[in-house]
């Protein structure tokens, strides 16, 4: 049965099946090989976005940006300093001008429950470029990426996640392993798990795909026999300097390391939604050097740098997800 979600928003992956899931990364490789030769895909040419940011962003911001343009559209950016949305005018009130004036909208912040008034209310398809509870324009580009290195066989495979599993990124891989068949591991500290309700939810979706959804706090249990290692940021953007120190104490025993891929299967992939501390290349990397004496937090540099690090086709891979879901919830 053809899968057909035009018009509709996307929010979190919770929302959408294993086929429509499949149905986006189809299409994402599709205009993977359109881009890369030259094939010109003007496919929503008329139609305009808005792009609206409360967190800044590289990667979000330029894959939407030239995924639209790719497809033919005008783009409007509004930074977090150019939108009176919560300020002087209210989500409904912002949702409903902009809905008249585009014909899609992304939203990148803070509130989940933002990004979803801004959709129950404009008319138009909203995206959720990234709040504190998802990350779904994220999952295609990592699970897009899985493909591309495993024969785009992924089903069975373990992929396991370290840090923090209750932010947005941990909560957002085990829902998009459960719907796509893959065996996800979260490893981290007890106290940062995600809610019993969520993984009890994923391990349904799971069991209805042939696979499972565990977290532990043991090192060496989770990444042995992983043919994915994945780890993101200690402190989200927005979060208070203070809580570093803490941080950094929490999740010290949970830094991807050279022994923690040897551990893994040969052939497994290292990957990062980005930006990464694993060097001290950056103003908040020498200051935490200079504080803690931690030149690498989450991964270490020689992993980051490694054959099996994938991140920089993980992060071009955004702009080719991100296009699919545009063109698939415009045409």
């Amino acid at each position: 049965m053809p899968v057909n979600i035009s018009g509709q928003s996307y929010l979190r992956l919770l929302d959408f099946s294993t086929e429509q899931i499949e149905y986006l990364l189809k299409l994402s490789k599709n205009f993977k090989d359109l881009k890369r030769t030259g094939t010109p895909h003007r496919y929503l040419e008329g139609k305009n976005i808005v792009l609206l940011f409360q967190k800044t962003s590289t990667r979000t911001r330029c894959a939407f940006e030239v995924g639209a343009m790719d497809l033919g559209m005008g783009v409007t950016y509004l930074d977090p300093g150019s939108s009176q949305m919560g300020k002087k005018e209210s989500i409904e009130d912002t949702a409903r001008v902009l809905g008249r004036f585009y014909d899609g909208i992304e939203f990148r912040g803070f509130a989940q429950s933002d990004v979803e008034e801004l959709a129950e209310k404009a008319g138009v398809p909203v995206w959720n470029g990234l709040t504190d509870m998802w990350h779904p324009t994220q999952m295609l580009a990592d699970a897009l990426t899985v493909q591309e290195n495993f024969n785009y066989d992924i089903k069975g495979l373990k992929f396991v996640f370290f840090g923090d599993l209750k932010n947005n990124m941990g909560r957002s891989l085990m829902v998009m392993c459960a719907k796509l068949g893959m065996n996800f591991v979260g490893c981290g500290p007890k106290d940062c798990w995600m809610d019993d309700e969520l993984i009890k939810t994923c391990e349904a979706i799971a069991a209805e795909n042939g696979c499972t959804v565990k977290c532990t706090d043991d090192v060496k249990d989770a990444c042995t026999g992983a043919d994915v290692i994945y780890t993101d940021v200690w402190v989200s953007m927005g979060e208070p300097d203070e809580v570093w120190a803490e941080r950094i104490k929490h999740l010290e025993k949970f830094r991807v390391t050279k022994e923690v891929m040897a551990m893994a299967n040969p052939d497994a992939i290292f990957l990062h939604c980005l930006p990464a501390f694993h060097d001290t290349n950056t103003t908040i990397g020498a200051d935490i050097a200079e504080r803690f004496g931690v030149t690498e937090m989450e991964v270490e540099d020689e992993v980051f740098e490694s054959k099996a690090s994938k991140v920089f086709d993980e992060a071009e891979n955004r702009m080719h997800t991100i296009k699919a879901v545009m063109y698939a919830t415009l045409q």
